[in-house]
């Protein structure tokens, strides 16, 4: 009987602290050994000239949630996992929101039931809280963490926004419960007002959706919730930071030992406010909150990467249908900065495009887009060692890239279930080739080859990761 399932041979295997030429020994789906010239398998992978990386952690995604806006999200647990996996990405952290008058383990159940026999890669779940009453902090919230639902998004923004009180109140129990927090930050008194001003005036077009939401707006709100986060002494995460002006207030908290981490995505590190003067509903296919920045705005943000004040990029996916009077279009013949469902697809293409940029281009070393893509989330979102790392004994998720493959983004290229991608036409270095899933084949040269429903729910542990440290950028 052989000792290994499979052996992938001849690789460059790339954790977030080392990269190393070796062989991985693979066994029930767990890794069984890193060593040289391992050959005693059923199996054997040639990796030859290839990176070999953990399989990628999306901690920040939406799938097959509630209406937003009006309008329905296209990806189901089975599209959007399928997507995930030919981008390389093995486990994702998706989000179920609180139902109004419901108990939280009801309206999770109901996301469990959307992603159990349809997700291909393993999941998880953070909840998005929109009423932290006291039976839900002190009674709910608990019991749900020792099942594993270690982290929930407080809005700032939209319908449904947390007060400053309740802010405190969610990190309070976080506090005590050892949870972690995610905050979307930006300010929706201020978001109102401007909407208001400009619709007075009759400026609607999608142009005004960026001043409506000024970098302002967020740095205001980024620093109110590191502030939150100082008064009660319990870590963050800002998720989708997209400004430099945030950045500074959170490089500010960084510097003073507060434990503040944050998360962007590649739509700031890709996209400008350019986009918003796109004629008619084009802008449509971008629009996003919060939006995209100036042109200036994305070396600062690859700076933030690559002095470690980032800890996470995710993709914030979320895929309406463009050209549908079902998606973008749903509500009104005309394109309104208010009434256009604010979000992007970009589940499959985020670590390409990261590696692209970052990787191939010299921003970024191979180590750091390991940690920040992989990972961190597993650290901070309680599935290390397990995940994010190849060590023995973690799970064998695992993508082989091939740093010299280029590729053209494109709608046809993708699996999204969606109708278009706001990357079409970006050119990128660096593509996995073949994707791992606790030791299955689950991708080979871009053709998706496993099996609906493979996926498993992962139960979390609380955070593990040390506070947020800078490190100095590498000369390239």
């Amino acid at each position: 009987m052989s000792k290994f399932d499979l052996v992938i041979q001849n690789g460059t295997v790339v954790t977030a602290t080392d990269t190393i030429k070796c062989d991985i020994g693979i066994k029930d789906g767990k890794i069984l050994a890193l060593a040289e010239c391992l050959t005693d398998a059923k199996e054997i992978v040639d990796a030859g000239g290839m990176y070999v990386l953990p399989g990628g952690i999306d901690a920040h995604v939406h799938l097959d949630e509630p209406p937003f806006y009006g309008v329905l999200l296209n990806d189901s647990f089975e599209t959007g996992t399928r997507a995930a996996a030919c981008g390389g990405t093995t486990t994702i952290i998706s989000f179920a929101q609180q139902q109004k008058d419901r108990p939280l383990r009801s309206s999770i159940n109901d996301y469990h039931a959307k992603a159990s026999g349809n997700a291909v890669i393993d999941y998880g779940f953070h909840i998005i809280l929109t009423d932290p009453s006291d039976r839900v902090a002190n009674q709910e919230i608990p019991a749900l963490v020792e099942d594993g639902y270690t982290s929930y998004k407080c809005f700032m923004t939209y319908d449904g926004y947390l007060d400053d009180g309740q802010i405190l109140k969610t990190l309070e129990v976080a506090k005590r419960e050892r949870a972690m927090v995610m905050i979307h930050a930006e300010n929706e008194h201020c978001i109102r007002h401007m909407a208001k001003k400009f619709e007075d005036e009759g400026h609607t077009s999608l142009d005004n959706f960026p001043k409506m939401a000024p970098m302002c707006v967020e740095r205001e709100g980024t620093h109110r919730a590191i502030s939150m986060s100082e008064l009660v002494d319990v870590p963050i995460l800002i998720v989708h930071v997209s400004g430099r002006e945030a950045m500074d207030q959170i490089r500010w908290g960084q510097d003073r030992g507060l434990k503040i981490y944050a998360e962007t995505c590649p739509q700031y590190l890709f996209l400008t406010d350019d986009i918003y003067r796109k004629r008619g509903w084009e802008a449509a296919k971008y629009l996003c909150a919060p939006p995209p920045r100036d042109s200036e705005n994305p070396d600062a943000l690859w700076r933030g990467i690559a002095t470690g004040m980032f800890q996470v990029i995710s993709s914030d996916h979320n895929a309406f249908q463009f050209d549908s009077p079902s998606g973008k279009k749903a509500n009104g013949p005309h394109p309104h900065f208010r009434k256009v469902a604010p979000g992007i697809p970009g589940i499959e293409a985020r670590l390409a495009l990261v590696f692209s940029e970052g990787v191939s281009r010299g921003r970024i070393d191979i180590n750091t887009f390991v940690a920040t893509t992989s990972t961190n989330p597993a650290k901070i979102y309680g599935l290390y060692p397990r995940k994010g790392t190849i060590a023995v004994g973690a799970d064998a998720d695992i993508a082989i890239w091939d740093p010299e493959m280029k590729q053209t983004i494109s709608h046809e290229l993708l699996h999204e279930e969606v109708d278009y991608t706001p990357y079409e036409g970006i050119e990128i270095k660096g593509w996995p080739v073949k994707v791992f899933s606790r030791g299955n084949l689950i991708v080979a040269h871009g053709d998706y080859i496993g099996e609906a429903g493979r996926g498993e729910f992962l139960r979390r542990e609380r955070s593990n990761i040390e506070p947020p440290q800078g490190k100095p950028v590498r000369d390239n």
